[in-house]
Formats: C-alpha cells, structure tokens, sequence
C-alpha cells in the first residue's frame, strides 16, 4: 500500500483533441500554456515527438479514461516529478479518479506549490543542473490499475456432534483411509517421477534474452542545443494524499513523448520543413479593358 498524491481536481476547459492525445487506459497531451494550444505529437521511427518552444511554460495532461482509479507515475527529462528521484516505476505518483483530466503543470514542491515546467535549453534543464543530463528531451507517463479491494472472509461455524453422530462418523474414516492406501503409493511413485522430469527440464532452460541496445540518438544532427525543462517560477497547485495499491508490479500501460525545439526536429527529419509557395503568376495582368493587337516595335 501506497501513500500518493491524489489530485484535487478542478473543473478545466477540454482543449484535448483525441487526435492530439495518446494513450490507452489514459489519454496523455503536451499542453503550450503560454498559447493555449495542445502541441501536436509527430510519429517517427517508432517514436512520438512533440515540438517545443523555447521559454514556454507546458503542461503534462491526462485523462483517465477508465471506470476506476488510475495512478500515473509521471517523469520529465527521467526525473520523477513529484519526489525529484531519478524516475523508476515504483515510485510515488498522481492517482485520478474514474474520468478525471488534470494538468500537471510543474515539479511537486510541496502540498500547494510547483516550480514551472519551463521548456529551456538542455544546460539549463533541471535533471542537467542535478548531474542527469543522460534522458533529457523525454516525458513518460507508466499508469497502473487499482487492485480491487478483497473481500471480507467470515470463520464457519461450528455445531456439536452427539456421541452416536461422533462414532458413526469416527469409523467413516476409518473405513476411507483403508480404501485409499494403495491409490497414495501409486500417487507418491508419480511424484516422484514428475519431480525428476522437472529437475531435468530446468536444466535445460534458456535464460531470457537481452534487450537490444537502445539506437544511436538523432540529436547529433539537431544544429543548435536540444531543449530540456527548466525549474521555473513558483505557482499555487493543492493536492491530497491517498491510499493506492496497485493490481501489478508492472505498468499496465507506459506513454513515453520526446520533445525538442521545432528548428531541432526539421534538422533531425521528423517534421517535413513546408515548400515556399510559388509566387502567383496573373494570366490577365491589366484587366479589366478591352482593345486590339497592337503592331510590334520596328
């Protein structure tokens, strides 16, 4: 069991569009708070990509989706945004309630306040200042469901046997244990035989695969620093604490969005720079008027 931050939930305008959002169990979208506007994920390589701009606050935001609670273990540049602990997915995070959207705008300083998620260059960011400079560029969002509460178990109860009831049932026993004395040798021989074919299946048994090593990173060709986030100004922002056991030890679903600065993923191919429009060409350039074929010069 788990004490986590529950949100206290506000009443937001919905300026998600689902076209713009990802996710299954919960819908996640990355939130220009200068503008307004929810930034547009770009899918490349096997990756989702939204474009920053430099200086600009953003906002991390979620929609629960499901009937239950859901907590969502939130990291920005691989730090947690809650504790500020090199992110993993056994930490503390927000739980929301069957259908709740919220913004999580910032780091968590305390139970009221947040420093701003700031878009800035990558020397700046926050995990580079705290000597973690190796995950900056990436937001991800690891949701897990609630393990449903157990049900209460009630002791049976007893009744008392009479005498007659007590013997009758005392040489029952006795009568069963004789007739199953020889089916439990033939049981004890077959255990021991699927206990010796079980020794040497495990002997036998492949070690699960490595993971294949991460691509070389795109950011070498980006012409100008990567963007990270930056620790910015204090706002207000209240949240409780709760109780939250989760179904599994693993994430049911994980949402991982890369960021960096527009010019960064023109250069690195994942946008399409747009073609300048050709400049107008007017087939009847001095209409209106009317007149005849004049002679050439000459």
């Amino acid at each position: 069991m788990n004490r986590i931050l529950s949100v206290a939930i506000l009443v937001w305008v919905a300026t998600t569009c689902k076209a713009q959002a990802l996710g299954g169990l919960a819908e996640v979208a990355i939130i220009d708070r200068e503008s307004g506007v929810v930034l547009t994920p770009y899918y490349y390589r096997g990756e989702y990509w939204v474009a920053g701009n430099p200086g600009a606050r953003y906002a991390i935001e979620i929609h629960n989706r499901l009937g239950e609670r859901v907590m969502a273990v939130t990291s920005v540049d691989g730090v947690n945004v809650v504790s500020g602990a090199t992110a993993g997915w056994d930490q503390t995070g927000y739980v929301f309630s069957s259908g709740d959207r919220y913004q999580i705008t910032g780091w968590r300083k305390s139970d009221a306040e947040i420093a701003a998620f700031v878009f800035t260059a990558s020397p700046n960011s926050y995990a580079e200042r705290t000597g973690r400079p190796a995950n900056v560029g990436v937001i991800g969002v690891a949701l897990f469901r609630e393990r449903p509460p157990q049900p209460a178990y009630t002791s049976p109860s007893i009744g008392r046997l009479t005498e007659e009831d007590r013997s009758r049932y005392d040489g029952r026993l006795k009568d069963e244990a004789a007739e199953s004395a020889p089916s439990r040798q033939s049981m004890d021989k077959a255990a021991a035989m699927g206990a010796a074919n079980s020794a040497a299946e495990s002997d036998t048994r492949v070690a699960p695969a490595a993971p294949a090593p991460m691509q070389p990173s795109l950011l070498a060709r980006a012409p100008a620093p990567k963007l990270g986030t930056g620790h910015g100004a204090r706002e207000s922002s209240y949240v409780n604490l709760t109780e939250f056991e989760r179904m599994q030890s693993q994430p049911n679903e994980v949402i991982r969005i890369r960021y960096d600065s527009l010019d960064n993923l023109f250069a690195m191919g994942v946008i399409k720079r747009p073609r300048p429009a050709a400049p107008a060409i007017n087939p009847f350039p001095v209409s209106p008027g009317s007149q005849y074929v004049p002679d050439p010069r000459g």
